[in-house]
């Protein structure tokens, strides 16, 4: 009976010990998650942290400090600001800082001979042959009418281009040095070939005898001291509904020839038998603007629209 007594006070000890054991180690456990509230949340500090690393990966480069980053450009900053060195502007805003000129401005820039003159430049010497016809009153395809001087030429239909040849004066030379100056008042058809001038027999005469009827020449173009002033005649059947205009005696040949029309200058077009056009009428018997070769521009008041009457203007282009 003693040993059951002692033996339930062992059972009742053995129980308290395991609760104590137990309610210890929930006071611990209390504890801890107590000592663990009290401290500063490291998980929400450190979670921002690999996801800025996965968005750097993203971009293909490694994560930098912030003097890295200033010392090395993005691309985006390098395309938009290059560097002093660099040398180059980005295409991107190449148009806006260095504007190219627009074809305009190339044009105004430009020698006035490079884009009025025709076939015949100045101060160059042109090879070919010289034929001979006969000139009769010296008129011919360029419309002057009968010349009273007959040292005059008919340029071939190459070099005449358009009549753009037409009062040109020209220093023809041959191979004995003997030499003449002919106006161009006429065209050579084909067979005449490039650098051919077909001269009139009085002109001919000075570099050889005529009945050679062909020599080799070398020529080239003259601006020279001629007399007198520049007439305008107006073509037959000109009217306020239609006109042909034309420059005579002029030193230089003609590059241009425009009217007043519409508030501004209006260019006519030129024809093979050296007329400038008005077709429906504008600026004819108005004011009128020729320009030389030379680029110099002559205006010219009150010609009036009379058909077929030569009009002296009362001016001469400079002689070069």
């Amino acid at each position: 009976m003693q040993e059951t007594r002692q033996a339930a006070r062992q059972r009742r000890q053995r129980r308290r010990l395991m609760v104590g054991s137990a309610a210890g180690l929930v006071v611990t456990g209390l504890i801890v998650c107590l000592v663990m509230t009290m401290q500063p949340d490291r998980k929400e500090d450190a979670g921002p942290a690999p996801a800025t690393a996965v968005a750097n990966s993203q971009g293909a480069l490694p994560s930098a400090s912030p003097e890295q980053k200033s010392s090395t450009p993005s691309p985006s900053a390098t395309s938009a600001t290059p560097s002093a060195g660099a040398g180059k502007t980005p295409k991107a805003s190449a148009g806006k800082s260095t504007p190219r000129p627009s074809a305009s401005t190339r044009e105004a820039q430009a020698p006035a001979t490079s884009f009025l003159t025709g076939r015949i430049r100045p101060k160059s010497t042109y090879q070919g042959v010289a034929t001979v016809y006969k000139a009769g009153v010296g008129d011919g395809a360029c419309s002057y009418g009968p010349s009273g001087d007959m040292m005059i030429a008919a340029m071939n239909t190459t070099d005449y281009e358009t009549s753009k040849a037409c009062g040109a004066y020209v220093l023809v030379r041959a191979a004995n040095g003997a030499s003449v100056t002919v106006r161009i008042t006429n065209e050579c058809p084909l067979p005449c070939a490039p650098g051919q001038l077909d001269l009139s027999e009085q002109a001919f005469a000075k570099l050889a005898p005529v009945s050679t009827g062909r020599i080799s020449i070398s020529w080239s173009l003259l601006s020279p001291d001629t007399a007198g002033t520049i007439s305008i005649r107006y073509k037959d059947g000109s009217s306020p509904y239609w006109c042909g205009i034309q420059a005579i005696g002029h030193r230089n040949p003609l590059a241009r020839l425009e009217v007043r029309a519409g508030g501004g200058w209006r260019p006519l077009t030129r024809t093979d038998y050296n007329y400038f056009l008005s077709p429906d009428g504008s600026g004819c018997g108005g004011a009128i603007r020729i320009t030389d070769i030379y680029g110099e521009r002559l205006t010219i008041n009150g010609i009036a629209l009379r058909p077929d009457a030569v009009q002296p203007a009362g001016v001469q282009f400079a002689r070069h």
